[in-house]
């Protein structure tokens, strides 16, 4: 749970979070892989959130770390998505111990 704090604690991460959560009404339809299915590109997420790729990849790592998204590979892109039931998971943890 620790990992999930830490990955909560910044606002991109969040941002990210928050865009994956719809990712149709936030990004445009990609080439390779399906926004809902497979998530969305790294490069939409760098590009849509101002950063580099190197930046980009540092705050899906922690979001990876964390459970929160799943990353998969297509082709030599990294596409992500949230994991809902993870988030589903941490929401009750965290009022199971309000």
């Amino acid at each position: 749970m620790r990992d999930a704090f830490h990955a909560l604690s910044n606002d991109k991460r969040l941002q990210i979070l928050e865009w994956l959560k719809d990712p149709v009404a936030h990004f445009p339809p990609q080439v390779d892989g399906d926004l809902v299915q497979d998530g969305v590109c790294a490069v939409f997420l760098a590009d849509k959130l101002g950063v580099s790729a190197p930046t980009l990849s540092e705050h899906m790592r922690i979001l990876t770390e964390a459970g929160l998204v799943t990353p998969k590979r297509i082709k030599q892109w990294t596409f992500y998505r949230r994991d809902e039931a993870a988030l589903a998971a941490l929401k009750a943890k965290i009022s199971q111990e309000l």
